[in-house]
């Protein structure tokens, strides 16, 4: 299905102003229109889907030049940076400037895509459920999108080269789509600013504003070898856009639970949310603490510390939002409200069933084994990276040995190839770390599940976590990157005779850890399953499908335009300018310049714009998305959302949520005046 025969459909839908993380295929046009006076059209959507790329890093980006330059946040190159960078040269801390393509670094671990087509497969899917248990139907449904993959993956591009096919389910089962994307995996640095300047202001400042952050980062495609050609790129508006005015934002938003059931929410907010606050913010301490022992360890850390901050911020809001009493009681009274209309009508009261009641006996059920879950299969008690290429290792060689519908559905052959990438990128391994974040999670592991548990007991029964860690750590060979190419290579005959004790460690664990996924897929996943999919029918029947889906780290598409708020009384101004930069800088972090910015302050324009906000309904994932006028031209880079904007997950409020954006007047202004990359400049602007 092509976005020029869905987009005839799309005028009808509708939400409150503003509101929404929509798919392509159902953009509310008429309501733009409307509110906006401004005509969204297919040509202009096509060319934006084209121009927008998904980083696997869990963020998105934008093609910016025809040839394959991309422009995507500082903080979503943060593992490329750490990874090439060492003891002798911390690219985080001193940016990086590719003066010429040759000097273009490639990132280890990167990878690519562009949406390219969607395909509706909901039929395909009903056909093989249709008359089937839960649990049956579960299997049938992963099998089938397995089959869709494998089939789409094996087509090829006008190009010749494969596609990468990934299934995607919409409002909680309601729809089934394949995603077509082309994909690149030769993704190397171009220029990011110092980590100091990109970051002002630190964890302080994060999901706050005013701000001053100059986040953004470019990279470049490469394709045998060359820049790829990009005809679909994004031309800028240096100028940047005006209060008041539409802008659009595109990009990949992770996770949001707007239609969850009340049951699903409250599992969040007791059980899921406080697991991840308690655990990590201990990690975040003893990380902050060994960071602290001395200069390598300190660089090493760093990329580690931003991630765990800034998450646990978002759950710290998150859990903050499912604590609001108004967000619960709302709601409950969407829920009730669509319970009472499919009562009310006897054949959607038949086709309803005990849909709800089910979901909630399938959250009490996930209580009960969510530890276990959480520790062994989800390998919360394993954090380590040599554990994480010697897990992947182990089942890539049980898995690739089935029939690809049978496999675990993350080991499916339109899975293989990014599992094979992160697993031989020649990245570093950190020992001390290793050790630490080993130690740790075993620790919690016992503390959850307790000491007089199995596979505790089979783990622990001789060794503390701090040995254990020790020995596993010290004795792997897993760092290695050609014995890791051996392995994967020499498939299950390798696994099974290698001694490497993280190797071993899996085959311990592996049985502990797929029982309870089983129990958890058929006693949790397949009945919440089945049951979205029966509310999300009750609800089409009642409601129509004039609403957006859920986010799911899919291309989504969201309006809005500049505008501040009101925040206790005081009225918060959407811009901010390049003058108070100066004024807030303390010569410490997290408010420290880089010296090339002081060296700078007396040729720059203090009245430069340099970070706004508008009311863009946007949620993690969105980071490097680009903001585009009514004309599709670059305006801004999104890069953080305010306070307000970590409930997004769970509703939207359009008097406070906020997306926070980099002005493209700053970016240029940066590379010109302070870095000194001209062609970069040139290139941008086509000069």
């Amino acid at each position: 299905t092509t976005l020029a025969c869905l987009f005839s459909c799309a005028s009808i839908a509708t939400a409150r102003a503003d509101e929404g993380m929509w798919t392509f295929d159902n953009f509310p046009a008429a309501t733009v229109k409307q509110e906006y006076g401004v005509d969204i059209e297919a040509p202009w959507l096509e060319h934006l889907q084209r121009s927008v790329t998904r980083h696997e890093s869990g963020c998105t980006g934008s093609f910016v030049s025809p040839d394959g330059l991309v422009l995507t946040n500082h903080h979503c190159v943060m593992e490329c940076l750490s990874e090439l960078s060492s003891a002798q040269s911390n690219i985080v801390e001193q940016g990086f400037n590719a003066t010429e393509r040759s000097a273009e670094r490639k990132c280890p671990t990167e990878i690519l895509s562009v949406l390219v087509d969607i395909e509706d497969v909901t039929a395909q899917v009903r056909q093989a459920t249709a008359g089937l248990t839960d649990v049956a139907a579960n299997e049938a449904r992963k099998q089938v999108l397995s089959r869709l993959e494998a089939d789409c993956t094996r087509a090829k591009q006008p190009s010749g080269r494969p596609l990468a096919c990934e299934s995607v389910t919409l409002y909680q089962g309601g729809q089934y789509f394949l995603y077509k994307y082309r994909r690149y995996d030769d993704v190397r640095m171009v220029f990011a600013p110092q980590q100091a300047i990109a970051a002002f202001g630190g964890d302080p400042d994060n999901f706050n504003f005013p701000r001053w952050c100059l986040d953004f980062s470019l990279l470049r495609v490469y394709e045998d070898g060359k820049p790829v050609r990009t005809p679909d790129y994004l031309r800028w508006r240096v100028e940047g856009p005006d209060p008041g005015e539409a802008t659009f934002v595109a990009g990949h938003p992770g996770r949001t639970s707007r239609l969850l059931t009340l049951e699903q929410l409250k599992f969040q907010r007791d059980t899921s949310v406080p697991s991840f606050l308690n655990r990590n913010s201990e990690l975040r301490g003893r990380l902050t603490q060994w960071g602290k022992s001395g200069v390598e360890p300190q660089r090493i850390v760093q990329e580690s510390l931003f991630s765990y901050e800034n998450s646990l911020k978002v759950y710290r809001g998150m859990q903050s939002a499912l604590l609001d009493d108004a967000l619960l009681e709302q709601k409950a009274a969407r829920e009730q409200s669509l319970r009472e209309r499919v009562a009310a009508d006897p054949a959607l009261a038949g086709q309803a069933g005990d849909a709800w009641n089910d979901i909630a006996t399938a959250q009490r059920r996930y209580r009960q084994i969510y530890d276990h879950y959480l520790y062994l299969e989800s390998a919360a008690g394993f954090n380590s990276k040599l554990f994480g290429y010697a897990r992947a290792l182990v089942r890539a060689a049980d898995e690739r040995n089935k029939p690809n519908e049978l496999r675990l559905r993350e080991y499916a052959d339109s899975n293989l190839p990014k599992i094979a990438s992160a697993v031989l990128a020649a990245t570093p391994v950190y020992p001390d770390l290793e050790r630490l974040t080993l130690s740790f999670s075993l620790d919690k592991m016992r503390e959850a599940l307790g000491h007089d548990d199995p596979l505790v007991r089979r783990l622990l029964q001789h060794d503390s976590p701090d040995s254990l860690a020790a020995k596993l750590v010290d004795a792997s060979q897993l760092a290695d990157r050609q014995r890791r190419q051996a392995l994967w290579d020499g498939g299950k005959t390798a696994i099974d005779d290698s001694n490497d004790p993280m190797i071993a460690l899996v085959r311990l664990v592996d049985g502990d850890a797929r029982a309870v996924r089983k129990v958890y897929e058929d006693e949790v996943q397949s009945p919440v399953n089945a049951s979205q999919e029966k509310i999300a029918a009750l609800r089409f029947a009642a409601l129509g499908t004039n609403t957006y889906p859920d986010a799911t780290f899919t291309l989504r598409l969201s309006y809005g335009k500049v505008q501040g708020w009101v925040e206790k009384g005081q009225q918060v101004a959407p811009f901010t300018q390049l003058s108070r930069l100066y004024e807030r800088a303390t010569g410490n972090d997290p408010f420290r310049l880089p010296q090339a910015w002081l060296d700078a302050q007396d040729k720059l324009d203090p009245d430069t714009p340099f970070n706004y906000v508008t009311t863009n309904d946007i949620v993690g994932g969105n980071s490097g998305s680009p903001l585009v006028d009514a004309q599709g031209r670059l305006v801004g880079l999104a890069f953080d959302g305010n306070s307000h904007s970590i409930a997004g997950s769970f509703w939207y409020d359009p008097r406070l949520n906020r997306s926070v954006a980099v002005h493209p007047q700053i970016i240029i202004t940066a590379l010109r005046e302070v870095y000194g990359a001209k062609a970069i400049v040139a290139e941008i602007l086509g000069e």
